[in-house]
């Protein structure tokens, strides 16, 4: 199926749902910590705390909320914004898949199967009526991080089927190199690096929606692993055992949401300061030239939260 031009890349993000231990305390992290926009929009007798961030927003909901397709903390489903839902789901050819109900803020909802969005949960979602907002913390969400098992499927259905831009795509790849060294008291030292070996490795495609990207990280590696310090800094071989252990425990899907921000080291200081249990608390190298830094998932109620700090992308 062809997209029209008109519908390419034409949905925006209306919000993220965030599934929380303890919505009093994420509530306090996003609004009275990070600055966030806090509104309330009601869902069925329930008053949901939603939270502006660029022209998207995040809905904190608590762990076994009936409206979640989880029932586990973390980032649970997105839901792109669609005058007729239905109608969005039809022209992606997902109707089909779709079950309909009442979402967030009194809107019509039309929920997909995760079998046809490469284990993605996703909704389409008359449009919530929020305005952008920047913190000045926080300008947006920079991505939304989703554990996949076949980075070319996600392409398949997020850019060739529903019609969504590739930003950029990328191999993470960390190595081993031994050094060999010859010395002798006649000859002097000669030195001889060994072929690199491969010790963890990631395929990585962003895939452009409304002002963020979705990020799918699939594993590669020929000695595939799952191992994971947690707690502590990460690396490439890090990063690999986590989506590893991630998609062996639960399939792919939503793993983690990274918020951009001007200044990463004010940011991550501004959070220990207010005491909340960081991984990292200055930013390091990550992705697409930026820094990055991690909070643990504690602070959040369970949501797997890191910032990034990089030139900006000229989003349509």
């Amino acid at each position: 199926m062809k997209i029209p031009d008109e519908m390419m890349s034409g949905y925006d993000l209306a919000y993220a749902a965030l599934a929380v231990r303890d919505v009093a305390a994420a509530d306090h992290v996003l609004g009275d910590i990070l600055g966030l926009d806090r509104i309330v929009l009601p869902h069925q007798d329930e008053q949901v705390p939603t939270f502006g961030v660029g022209r998207t927003a995040l809905a904190v909901f608590p762990v076994g909320d009936p409206f979640l397709a989880e029932n586990r903390a973390g980032v649970d489903h997105i839901a792109l914004a669609a005058p007729d839902p239905e109608s969005a789901a039809e022209a992606c050819g997902l109707l089909d898949q779709g079950v309909k109900g009442a979402g967030l803020g009194s809107a019509r909802q039309v929920a997909i199967d995760r079998a046809a969005t490469a284990g993605l949960a996703v909704r389409f979602t008359t449009p919530l009526g929020l305005s952008g907002t920047n913190s000045g913390r926080i300008e947006r969400i920079d991505h939304l991080g989703i554990a996949s098992a076949d980075n070319q499927l996600a392409e398949t259905v997020f850019h060739g089927q529903m019609g969504f831009a590739i930003e950029s795509r990328q191999t993470d790849m960390e190595v081993r190199i031994a050094v060999e060294s010859f010395t002798s008291d006649k000859y002097g030292a000669v030195y001889r690096n060994r072929e690199p070996v491969p010790v963890g490795g990631l395929r990585v495609s962003f895939i452009t929606v409304g002002d963020c990207e979705l990020e799918f990280l699939q594993n590669f590696d020929p000695g595939h692993t799952t191992e994971v310090h947690h707690g502590t800094a990460g690396n490439t071989k890090q990063d690999q055992g986590a989506i590893a252990g991630y998609v062996m425990r639960y399939g792919a899907g939503l793993h983690h949401i990274a918020l951009k921000t001007p200044d990463i080291n004010e940011v991550l200081g501004h959070l220990y300061r207010h005491g909340c249990r960081m991984i990292d608390v200055a930013g390091r190298p990550g992705s697409r030239r930026s820094l990055i830094g991690f909070v643990h998932p504690s602070t959040l109620g369970g949501v797997l939260l890191h910032f990034v700090e990089r030139p900006d992308l000229d989003h349509a």
